[in-house]
């Protein structure tokens, strides 16, 4: 591929001697990855029901290599929501984050989502993760794949960080910035961000960064951690970033990363005496995957949080048709905690923040409208079930011709009763069908549905 002859000189001047070892990844294949969701089954379930040994990705728990003849994109498992197709290195910050259950999260710029959804397995659905993306047109991704993935812990905001900064203050226990950056990493991955390179440029990139740590710093808490993390080489958008916010913020330290299986300290920054080798570089020429970079910031102390008092829209009327509606239909209880917006019924976390105001487009699970005296159950719902957990299941193999064309939106037909049904692979839901009279309606997303 061709690369910027600017880039290239740069790249010549910051890896000396291993800069042809550098230059020799662009001519050769890039390696694929996917993480398994573990918010849906086990590593080991995944593996034993996919039949294949898979390589896995050494610096992420539940993430492997595949072979991309594979196609896993295509297979029905994908649709169900039991992994995410990730390039393997962009996997790292989210495991270096280390977030647990019950804490209270925040991925800063979080489309497409893949970083989100790692989080959310590890937070086990027990929390509040916050996942904002300032983009109107990327959120839309995030949003679903926290549908897909069965996250019912996530509030999914299309915010700038400093309005949410202006909300949370001090409110969070770790917080992810995957800040935008000039993409130098993805180069191998997508000819477009070579392209794009001089668009992208570092110094554009350094102000925003600058800007995004500073509001993540105020909505962290005292002892909380800070993981920045970028896909690009540029020391400018990686270590000098971290030298000048630790120079104007003497309540936080650099944390040691791990180095292993390929993975490199970071470089010194002249006129600094931070502990720079502390932070993480992932060179293509050294493992198997893109460039990537990735510091952790601990902070000592600050401003502690005061919790609002949060008050819940509740309309009884529209709750009692969706809790019929469970009864009804589901093998699981009405959810203690739902709230009203617009239509929409969701099942919410007590210590959900309150975001009056703010961009808001998801809070906790979605379980459906309300129109009409109505009650409609939503895609999110059943993305957030197993199949045992609903009374009226139809199971299509993988193969299965049925299958494909519910994929695709087609109206199937079943001698089943009539009823809200799920259509099922294994023991994984796919979406809703509404069964009357023999024919199954298809509700299946149209933005989601396969091309003929």
């Amino acid at each position: 591929m061709k690369l910027p002859q600017e880039f290239v000189a740069r790249m010549k001047n910051l890896l000396g001697s291993e800069f042809e070892d550098f230059l020799d990844t662009y001519s050769k294949p890039r390696y694929y990855g996917l993480r398994v969701n573990t918010l849906k089954l086990s590593v080991d379930e995944y593996t034993e029901l996919s039949g294949k040994t898979f390589e896995g990705i050494p610096w992420t728990k539940d993430g492997f290599y595949y072979d991309p003849e594979d196609n896993p994109g295509k297979h029905p498992y994908y649709h169900a929501g039991l992994y995410y197709i990730q390039e393997p290195s962009a996997m790292a910050p989210a495991e270096i984050l280390g977030a647990l259950p019950g804490e209270k999260v925040l991925d800063l710029c979080a489309a497409p989502g893949g970083k989100t959804m790692q989080i959310a397995a590890d937070m086990k659905g027990q929390g509040v993760l916050v996942a904002n993306e300032i983009s109107q047109s990327r959120v839309k991704a995030l949003l679903k794949h926290v549908e897909l993935y069965g996250v019912k812990n996530a509030i999914v905001t299309n915010e700038t960080p400093q309005r949410l900064a202006s909300r949370l203050r001090a409110y969070f226990d770790r917080i992810l910035v995957d800040a935008p950056c000039s993409g130098e990493g993805m180069m191998r991955k997508d000819e477009q961000a070579a392209r794009s390179w001089r668009v992208y440029n570092s110094e554009r990139c350094v102000s925003i960064q600058t800007d995004i740590l500073e509001q993540a710093d105020i909505m962290l808490k005292p002892g909380g951690r800070l993981v920045y993390s970028t896909c690009t080489f540029t020391p400018e958008e990686n270590e000098q970033i971290i030298c000048r916010f630790l120079e104007n913020h003497n309540n936080y330290e650099l944390v040691d990363i791990e180095k292993h299986s390929g993975i490199s300290s970071g470089i010194s920054i002249s006129g600094y005496s931070y502990p720079t080798g502390y932070c993480a570089r992932f060179w293509p020429h050294k493992l198997k995957g893109e460039g990537h970079f990735a510091a952790v910031l601990q902070k000592r102390d600050g401003d502690e949080y005061i919790q609002p008092v949060r008050r819940f829209k509740i309309d009884e009327a529209a709750v009692k048709l969706a809790a019929d509606f469970f009864k009804k239909y589901l093998n699981i209880d009405f959810p203690e905690q739902t709230e009203l917006y617009g239509t929409g019924i969701h099942s919410v976390k007590p210590d959900f923040p309150d975001m009056s105001g703010m961009r808001v487009l998801r809070t906790g699970w979605r379980l459906g409208t309300v129109d009409r005296g109505i009650f409609e159950p939503a895609h999110s719902l059943v993305m957030g079930l197993l199949a045992d957990e609903i009374k009226d299941t139809i199971f299509y193999n993988s193969g299965d011709v049925e299958l494909d064309k519910y994929l695709k939106g087609e109206t199937l037909f079943s001698d089943c009763t009539d009823s809200w049904a799920a259509v099922c692979t294994g023991r994984f839901p796919l979406g809703w069908v509404k069964v009357k009279g023999g024919m199954m309606k298809n509700y299946y997303p149209k933005g989601w549905r396969r091309n003929a």
